[in-house]
């Protein structure tokens, strides 16, 4: 398979957490950074990944801390953590959104909506939806992407999906390889 989307340094990749970055836990949450297992290559592709993109963004649901398992704090430092991992293996995180609020509840934040990455261009003005990926592992992720305009990834795991990607892929490593 041979991508054809032109990408340059002025691309910006967003990409999900569980079930992309780290091992999605089943039926749970990660509530603490011993529970956050990078899945399978992902460590080693970031450098790559992150050569040919100007920003790398994650854009994850939490709403463990709406349910109160965790706080903002302990969820910041779980994302701090591994954005020191990611660095320290030559790749790099531009900013974690996370949108923290329940699932059942209306809110702009949670994929599908946009929230997240509205805040990531005007924070980061140079971010063009147009000239961006979003990788993600379930159908939220995916309209997510398609809702403005992106090229959109879906990472295969156990996850139901009905919402066609542009491809689909068994990892973030995968992706690194056909860039």
């Amino acid at each position: 398979m041979n991508l054809d989307w032109n990408i340059d340094s002025s691309w910006s990749l967003f990409l999900d957490r569980d079930g992309v970055i780290n091992e999605r836990p089943i039926n749970d949450y990660v509530l603490e950074w011993e529970k956050f297992h990078f899945r399978p290559n992902v460590l080693s592709s970031f450098s790559s990944l992150c050569a040919k993109f100007s920003h790398v963004f994650v854009v994850t649901n939490q709403q463990c801390v709406a349910l109160n398992k965790i706080s903002v704090s302990d969820l910041e430092n779980i994302h701090s953590q591994m954005q020191k991992v990611i660095s320290d293996n030559g790749g790099f995180i531009t900013k974690v959104f996370a949108a923290t609020e329940l699932k059942n509840k209306f809110s702009k934040m949670r994929k599908p909506n946009t929230m997240m990455a509205q805040m990531a261009k005007k924070e980061f003005p140079s971010v063009d939806f147009k000239k961006s990926i979003m990788v993600g592992d379930t159908d939220s992720d995916i309209i997510f992407g398609k809702k403005l305009g992106m090229k959109t990834v879906l990472i295969l795991t156990s996850e139901k999906t009905s919402i066609k990607p542009d491809i689909s892929l068994n990892s973030l490593s995968d992706l690194s390889a056909l860039l």
